[in-house]
């Protein structure tokens, strides 16, 4: 008897931003030119995926996966302020066409960590208007998501709280934000990947903010859209070590608590799970360096996932999709011994009563990893020094089986 519903949904995830190329008028762009010591190079032409997103579609549909989550750039949509290029908006209507051409169901993110420079200048999401902004540009996009069953709006807003951090010019900063930007800078191989696992608690101060325009954004969705929405949030997976289980619960409630209990009523909410890591006294414990660890400098951890999704649901009881969960990693014998190791956790969490309702797996294509490319989570690998030929690996076709198989088979 299956584990898994007839429904359930599978497939790969990508990121405008870190896949489509020279989004010049993001405010991460900006902050890729600005000397930053843990953004070590620029995203440039990316994986050319603004103009070969067909290319990866029809990859993915050939090896048996039937959902693809994509963002819509927002600094494309709404370029400067009240100026929707329509354009624009016809070319992401495309990919979602050509989705449906190859039989994929579109997932479509509305906002992955970059937003128009304009509104971060004027304070981004703890702005005076950043409800009523991302509102009018969510209003703008619905016309062309009339035929999209699963929209998230916002991903990993936790993780977003911090980014505003990571991306600030040196001369912008406190001298306390200074420091720790020196700190993270000294990461294992100084990506904003790595410094983001070293990064302070986020503000519970941004966490209502962000809640506040998910929340209308969710109203005009549905008002508007016949899809099901929610947003993504970055499960960590946190343990508490012994005697610290009161850091442990104010950790994880301004981690994560914060957004979960802002996701109530959704149709489903996102978890997004890659490692796990302890609470000690002070907070989250740094992974220490092994030879283990992965390309991110993170602990290798398979059963995060099943862990984050057991403790959601026993939490929260949300239906839960699983929006990305992979490794970085340059051997892929490794990323699918992860991946195995992942999914029968997500497995035994759905035998033990968890509602899981899908999973797309991190990343369809190796990609910019905010600030390197040397991390590599793709299932498919980018000639970007040449003509930007894909090379699907070993992986993509073996998790196109565990497809078919209705995740039966995770030999």
């Amino acid at each position: 008897m299956a584990v898994l519903r007839n429904d359930f949904i599978w497939g790969a995830a990508t990121a405008a931003h870190q896949i489509e190329g020279n989004n010049v008028n993001a405010d991460f762009w900006v902050a890729e030119h600005a000397g930053l010591p843990h953004l070590r190079e620029p995203s440039g032409d990316a994986c050319d995926s603004y103009h070969r997103y067909r290319e990866d579609i029809r990859l993915l549909a050939e090896a048996g996966l039937k959902a693809y989550r994509f963002s819509i750039e927002w600094a494309r949509i709404e370029p400067e302020r009240d100026q929707f290029s329509r354009a624009e908006l016809l070319h992401y209507r495309d990919m979602i066409d050509a989705c449906h051409e190859h039989g994929v169901t579109p997932v479509v993110t509305l906002h992955h960590f970059t937003s128009p420079r304009w509104f971060s200048q004027a304070g981004g999401f703890t702005g005076p208007d950043a409800v009523e902004r991302f509102s009018r540009y969510v209003a703008a996009v619905c016309p062309i998501l009339h035929d999209v069953e699963w929209i998230v709006t916002v991903n990993e807003p936790n993780i977003l709280a911090l980014f505003s951090r990571m991306t600030a010019a040196p001369d912008a900063k406190t001298e306390g934000e200074s420091e720790a930007a020196g700190s993270e800078a000294a990461a294992s191989d100084e990506t904003a990947t790595v410094a983001m696992a070293q990064m302070p608690t986020p503000s519970l101060d941004f966490a209502a903010a962000i809640a506040q325009v998910h929340r209308a954004a969710v109203q005009i969705l549905r008002e508007r859209t016949n899809a099901k929405v929610g947003w993504a949030i970055a499960a960590q997976a946190f343990t508490p070590t012994e005697g610290n289980e009161a850091v442990f619960e104010e950790v994880f409630h301004a981690w994560e608590g914060a957004y979960y209990e802002a996701s109530e009523g959704d149709d489903f909410v996102g978890i997004q799970a890659y490692t796990s890591q302890p609470v000690g006294p002070d907070g989250p414990v740094p992974h220490p360096p092994s030879d283990d660890n992965t390309l991110t400098g993170w602990a290798y951890r398979p059963d995060a996932l099943g862990l984050n999704i057991a403790r959601v649901w026993e939490k929260y009881r949300l239906p839960i999709f699983v929006t990305e969960n992979g490794i970085a990693t340059d051997d892929d014998a490794r990323r699918i011994a992860y991946t195995t190791g992942a999914l029968q956790g997500l497995k035994d969490a759905v035998a033990a009563g968890a509602e899981v309702l899908g999973y797309t797996h991190w990343s369809l294509l190796d990609n910019y990893e905010w600030g390197s490319y040397a991390p590599t989570f793709g299932l498919i690998a980018v000639n970007r020094s040449g003509d930007f030929e894909r090379t699907p690996k070993p992986s993509l076709a073996w998790l196109g089986r565990v497809a078919a198989s209705h995740g039966e088979n995770l030999s």
